[in-house]
C-alpha cells in the first residue's frame, strides 16, 4: 500500500509508424481537429468584425474570456462554432445527475453497452435543446451591445436571431458529431481534445499579448521570467499527481482445479489513481458557471450584468463557487467510475483479498475510506491548481490563458491520449507475439 508514479508513457514510441491502423487513427483524429479549427473562422452572417473585437477587447479576465477559451476564440469572432462543447458537456452533467435520481435512467445505466447507447441519445436530445436556448441568448444580447460607437449587430431583428440560432445549434452539434467520431475511430477521448485544441491554438496569441505587455512597461521582465519559471513548476507537479497512485496489495488464495493442478496464490496490487476524475472535474465545474453567467452577460438587465460581473474570474464569489463545484464533480465522477461493494465482490468472486481485511463488505468499506482520502487529495490538488495562477491573473493582467484550469486540461488530456496510444502500441505488441507464436506452433 504504497504512493508510486507510473512508468513513463512515451516508452515504445519507437514503433508508432509501423502500424498501419494507428497511423490512420492518428491521421483521422488530427483531421477532424483540423475541420474543427477551420469552422471556428467561419463568421456569423450579419455582425461587424470590428466592433465584435473591440467588444471583446474589453473583456479579458471575465467568465466571457473563459468561455471564450474554451471555444478556441470562436466567442470573440462570433463563429458557427462560438457555443463550442459546453451546451454538450452542460448536457452531460445534467443526465449523469439524472441517474441518480431518476429510477428508469438508474435502470438504463445498469443494462450495459445499449443502455449507454440511449442515455447518449438523450444527451444529445439535451445538447440541441441548450444550445437553442443559449443561442437565442447570444443573438438577441448581441442587438444590444456596442463597442467604441459602433453597434455589433448590423441588423438587428428576428431575422438575425433566426439565423443565429439555427448556425450556432447546428455548430454546436457538428462540434459534438466531430468529438464522438475521435472517440469512435481516432486516439483519446474527443470531446477533451476539442477543448485542448481550442486552448493550444490561442497559446501564440496570449504569449504575443504577454510579450506587447512586457514592451510597454505594463510587466516587468523579471515578472515575466517568474511566470515562465512557475508555469514549468506547476506543469511538472500536474504530471507527477496525475500518475501517483495509492497501491493496495492484494493476495490471491490457492485454489486446486484438478488433482495435480494448483492455480493462485500470487500477489499483485491494485492502482487508485489520487486523481480519478482527471480533468473532468474543471471542465464540469466552468460549464457549470458559464451556463446562466452566458445568459446573464448577453441580457439587457443591468442587475443581471452586475452579478455577472461579480462571478467574474478573481471574484471571491466566482472562486468560492468554483472551488465547491470542482470538490463536488471530483467526488460525483469518482463515486460514477469506481464502485467499492462492486470491486470487492468481484475480488471475493476471484478468491482475491487485501491482507488483514476480511473479504466482503470490510473490503468495500477499506476501499471506500481509502478512495475518499485519495479523492479529497485530489480535489485540493485541482482546486490549488486552478486558482493559484487565476488569483495572479486578475492581479497583475496576466493573459487568461496561462491559468491553472488551461493548463490542468492541456497536460491532463495530452497524457490521456499518450496513454492510450501507449496502450494501443502494447495490445498490437502482444497480438503480434501471439501471430508469431501460432506459426512457429504450426511449423
Amino acid at each position: 500500500m504504497t504512493l508510486a508514479t507510473q512508468q513513463s508513457p512515451l516508452a515504445g514510441f519507437g514503433n508508432l509508424g509501423k502500424i498501419p491502423e494507428l497511423r490512420k487513427r492518428l491521421l483521422f483524429t488530427l483531421g477532424m481537429l483540423i475541420v474543427y479549427r477551420i469552422g471556428a473562422h467561419v463568421p456569423i452572417p450579419g455582425i461587424d468584425p470590428a466592433a465584435l473585437a473591440a467588444f471583446f477587447a474589453q473583456q479579458q479576465g471575465t467568465l466571457l474570456g473563459m468561455f471564450n477559451m474554451f471555444s478556441g476564440g470562436a466567442l470573440s469572432r462570433l463563429t458557427v462554432f462560438a457555443l463550442g462543447i459546453m451546451p454538450y458537456i452542460s448536457s452531460s452533467i445534467i443526465l449523469q445527475l439524472m441517474t441518480t435520481v431518476v429510477p428508469k435512467l438508474e435502470s438504463l445505466k445498469k443494462e450495459g453497452e445499449s443502455g449507454r447507447r440511449k442515455i447518449n441519445q438523450y444527451t444529445r436530445y439535451g445538447t440541441v435543446l441548450l444550445s437553442l436556448f443559449q443561442g437565442f441568448g447570444i443573438a438577441y444580447g448581441m442587438e444590444s451591445m456596442q463597442a467604441g460607437g459602433m453597434s455589433v449587430v448590423i441588423q438587428p431583428g428576428w431575422h438575425f436571431r433566426l439565423i443565429t440560432v439555427i448556425t450556432l445549434t447546428a455548430g454546436t452539434a457538428f462540434i459534438m458529431w466531430v468529438g464522438e467520431q475521435i472517440t469512435n475511430r481516432g486516439i483519446g477521448n474527443g470531446i477533451s481534445l476539442i477543448i485542448f485544441a481550442g486552448i493550444v491554438a490561442n497559446l501564440p496569441v496570449a504569449m504575443a499579448n504577454t510579450l506587447q505587455l512586457t514592451r510597454t512597461g505594463d510587466l516587468q521582465p523579471l515578472f515575466v521570467l517568474f511566470l515562465v519559471i512557475m508555469s514549468v513548476l506547476v506543469t511538472s507537479f500536474i504530471i507527477f499527481m496525475e500518475r501517483a497512485q495509492r497501491r493496495i496489495s492484494i493476495q490471491y488464495a490457492k485454489r486446486q482445479v484438478s488433482s495435480r493442478r494448483m492455480v493462485g496464490g500470487e500477489q499483485t496490487h491494485l492502482p487508485l489513481k489520487i486523481n480519478t476524475a482527471g480533468v473532468i472535474p474543471p471542465i464540469f465545474a466552468s460549464a457549470i458557471i458559464l451556463f446562466p453567467v452566458t445568459i446573464a452577460n448577453f441580457a439587457p438587465w443591468d442587475w443581471l450584468k452586475s452579478l455577472s460581473a461579480s462571478l467574474s474570474p478573481g471574484h471571491l464569489m466566482h472562486m468560492v463557487l468554483y472551488s465547491a463545484a470542482i470538490v463536488f464533480f471530483c467526488f460525483f465522477y469518482t463515486a460514477i467510475v469506481f464502485n467499492p461493494e462492486e470491486t470487492a465482490d468481484n475480488l471475493r468472486k476471484y478468491g482475491g483479498f487485501i491482507p488483514g481485511i476480511r473479504p466482503g463488505q470490510r473490503t468495500a468499506e477499506y476501499f471506500d475510506k481509502i478512495l475518499t482520502r485519495l479523492t479529497l487529495i485530489g480535489a485540493v490538488y485541482v482546486v490549488a491548481v486552478c486558482l493559484l495562477p487565476e488569483i495572479l491573473i486578475a492581479n497583475y493582467n496576466v493573459p487568461f490563458y496561462f491559468g491553472g484550469t488551461s493548463m490542468l486540461i492541456v497536460v491532463g488530456v495530452t497524457m490521456d491520449t499518450v496513454a492510450q496510444i501507449q496502450s494501443f502500441l502494447i495490445s498490437r505488441q502482444y497480438e503480434g507475439l501471439m501471430k508469431k507464436a501460432k506459426i512457429k506452433g504450426r511449423r
